[in-house]
């Protein structure tokens, strides 16, 4: 019986193997039906038809000369090409070894589909079926332990290379959020042991400098950076860093850049295509590669190889889709931040003062300097803020934070103290105001927000009696320089002071007292308010950076601007690790010749003397045509002040830039303008102060108020009515 199922099975082989390739083609379908992965890759189709035929016709000649299937040497050597192949394009050991299983039973179900027509005898047929699965098993036993073997060594050997390259690009690709040093550390890193070249090209729509004005060209590319691996200079290569260039449509690169879709190319010399110029001489085989993060296309890597270097495989480009894709990542972090650091950079300038306000109390020079740091802009700012009175109002604050939340946060906290100077608060009721803004904002965020909370300094500066009254929350204390002495025998040296004051809580805190300190300063004092980057750091210790800044304000010049200058020079050599917000005041006396004060006593009867000095004093400051206006305006707020004030009561004329009437009394009670009927016979004066003056305002002290109006120094305003 075993001779006869042998000269059948061998019989049944010489039926089967004039029909292989029929046989390869329905095994083909079947595999390729039941796993269609491995055949989405470049020539795995013809490799698998020479793996399955190799396949048939060694299992083939197993039957027909009667071997022992356990006694194969290896599988067929095509079966190890296509077990390294999957390696390669990353398909699982599992995969592989289903789809050589499902392989040999549909080659199985071939071979048994010719029983039927070659016998009809059941014993014979049951015999053959018994020698076949045996001889079936043993086989694909046999060819799975070689294919395995091939799978692991190939596995072992690419997960190495792999796992140095792309540790080597994860090392070394990142380390800044500067998109054109992370684009020359992918091109860095792509020379090393990888391509003989490396160009990275990045979309100029995707920079983040092209959001205002986007090219006309959605394709132009702007070339970032490059690398060689012989060391050559950058002029080697067609293009340099920071040109730009596209590609023709129908190019590789422009197809791959469209479709996102990696390419491998092998090109002679001969047959270069139009592109290929751009490419380096030499050049035999490239990869394109683009970059992308996040769903968006941000541009193109090309690694080259030339001369006598090995050409790309498909190996490579794994590596090199791996290698491109952390970089992309990283390139698109720096994109990112790049536009954010600008854009709240932007808002936060936006939010400062642009230049300084006419005003006579003070000389000023500002600086503002973002920070070097990761953490994006911060929230400092400063201001200066004309007073009634002839006063100005010096502001430096800190919002704890970074980013568009910490600039958009200065400015509401910026609006809120400019609110509450115009209604010329004490510096300590101003920040117990700001302290409310700051819990409310607080409340209104939520804790998902993060903590909203600020340092604030605020100082009012009276050029009449050079009182600087100021209230510190949570910020530190600021620099005063007295001038130097007129004479002293050698260079001119400012005494510098750090006020002795009570520096109150953060804002954001709530119940807790401010303060105000006042103290008189000198004309031409040098009054300095900053934040806190300006003296504290982390490689420096505070009491020095004070001592120098003490140092550079004891001998500084005149100049504020100059002043700015040297301060940051000295203090900050480098690139800030926080924010810096300076401020520098020259402190200014009005002359005693533009001020005019006259007490006057509880009476109606005083309305008329307090006019003739108005008049008097306007003559003899050469406004006479100022006059009438003037006389209106003071006429009315002596009568309110006489009406519903208190004694002592006080009228004062400044003369600045604008001419100033002030009533003091020690009334506390505040005049409100309203619109009087028809037949009302008051509640028209402030109506009519409101009207023929520049503005007007109330100003509360710690006891009684001052109503002052101010003009302006030409005939403009009673022209406008007509007077």
């Amino acid at each position: 019986m075993r001779t006869d199922v042998d000269a059948f099975l061998r019989r049944l082989a010489q039926e089967i193997r004039p029909r292989t390739n029929d046989s390869v083609d329905a095994l083909l379908q079947r595999l390729r039906s039941e796993f269609p992965q491995p055949w989405q890759y470049e020539d795995f189709a013809a490799i698998a038809r020479e793996d399955a035929a190799q396949h048939v016709a060694r299992f083939l000649d197993v039957l027909e000369h009667g071997l022992d299937a356990a006694d194969v040497a290896a599988a067929p050597p095509h079966a190890m090409e296509v077990s390294r192949k999957l390696v390669r394009s990353g398909v699982p050991l599992s995969t592989l070894l289903r789809a050589h299983r499902l392989g040999h039973v549909v080659m199985f179900q071939l071979i048994w589909a010719e029983v039927p027509r070659l016998t009809a005898d059941p014993e014979l047929i049951n015999a053959a079926a018994m020698r076949l699965m045996e001889a079936g098993s043993a086989y694909v036993d046999r060819t799975a332990e070689h294919i395995v073997a091939s799978y692991q060594e190939e596995r072992d050997r690419w997960l190495q290379r792999r796992l140095v390259l792309t540790s080597e690009a994860g090392r070394r690709i990142g380390t800044t959020l500067d998109i054109s040093h992370t684009a020359q550390e992918l091109a860095d890193v792509g020379t090393g042991d990888f391509a003989d070249r490396v160009t990275v090209d990045l979309l100029v729509s995707a920079l983040p400098d092209s959001g205002a004005h986007p090219p006309p060209d959605p394709t132009l590319l702007c070339r970032v950076a490059q690398q060689s691996a012989s060391g050559g200079a950058p002029s080697q290569l067609p293009l340099t860093p920071g040109s730009t260039h596209t590609y023709p449509p129908e190019s590789e690169p422009a197809r791959a850049l469209a479709t996102g879709r990696p390419g491998l190319h092998r090109v002679m010399a001969s047959d270069a295509p139009t592109w290929w110029a751009r490419s380096p001489d030499g050049v035999h085989s490239v990869l394109l590669v683009p970059l992308l993060a996040r769903g968006d296309t941000l541009g193109l890597v090309q690694f080259f190889r030339t001369g006598s270097s090995t050409p790309f495989d498909d190996d490579d480009l794994l590596l090199a889709q791996e290698i491109a894709a952390r970089a992309a990542v990283h390139l698109d972090n720096a994109r990112r931040y790049t536009h954010e650091h600008a854009t709240a950079l932007t808002l936060q300038r936006s939010l400062l003062p642009q230049h300084m306000v006419e005003q006579s109390a003070v000389l000023a020079a500002s600086r503002y300097l973002p920070s070097g740091s990761r953490a994006g802009v911060g929230g400092d700012w400063y201001d200066v803020i004309p007073l009634s009175g002839a006063r100005v109002a010096l502001v430096v604050g800190d919002v704890v934070g970074r980013g568009l939340h910490a600039s958009a946060t200065m400015g509401r906290l910026r609006t809120a103290v400019r609110a509450f100077a115009d209604i010329d608060l004490m510096p300590d009721e101003l920040l117990t105001h700001l302290d409310d803004v700051v819990i409310r904002l607080q409340r209104e965020e939520g804790q998902d927000a993060g903590e909203t909370s600020a340092t604030c300094l605020y100082a009012v500066y009276d050029p009449i009696s050079r009182v600087c009254s100021l209230a510190s929350a949570g910020h530190v204390l600021p620099a005063v320089a007295s001038p130097p002495a007129p004479d002293s025998d050698g260079p001119a040296l400012r005494s510098v002071d750090l006020p002795d004051m009570p520096i109150g809580p953060p804002l954001g805190l709530g119940g807790l007292p401010f303060e105000t300190t006042q103290f008189t300063l000198r004309e031409g004092s040098l009054l300095t308010l900053y934040t806190d980057g300006l003296i504290e750091s982390r490689t420096r210790d505070v009491d020095v950076t004070r001592t120098t800044l003490c140092d550079v304000l004891a001998s500084a010049p005149e100049s504020p601007d100059e002043i700015c200058d040297r301060l940051l020079a000295s203090l900050l050599p480098t690139r800030p690790a926080d924010d810096v917000a300076l401020l520098v005041a020259r402190t200014l006396a009005l002359d005693p010749g533009r001020v005019a004060t006259l007490d006057l006593p509880s009476d109606p009867a005083t309305v008329s003397t307090a006019r003739r000095f108005t008049s008097d004093t306007l003559t003899s400051w050469g406004l006479d045509d100022l006059s009438f206006i003037a006389e209106l305006v003071v006429s009315e707020l002596v009568t309110n002040a006489v009406r519903y004030g208190e004694s002592p009561i006080q009228l004062r004329l400044i003369r600045q830039p604008t001419l100033t009437c002030e009533v003091y009394d020690a009334g506390s009670t505040a005049p409100h303008m309203r619109r009087a009927r028809t037949f009302d016979e008051g509640g028209r004066g402030l109506l009519l102060v409101a009207q023929l003056t520049e503005r007007w305002g109330t100003r509360h002290g710690r006891e009684g108020k001052v109503i002052w109006a101010e003009q302006r120094l030409s005939a403009e305003g009673p022209d406008r009515f007509g007077l």
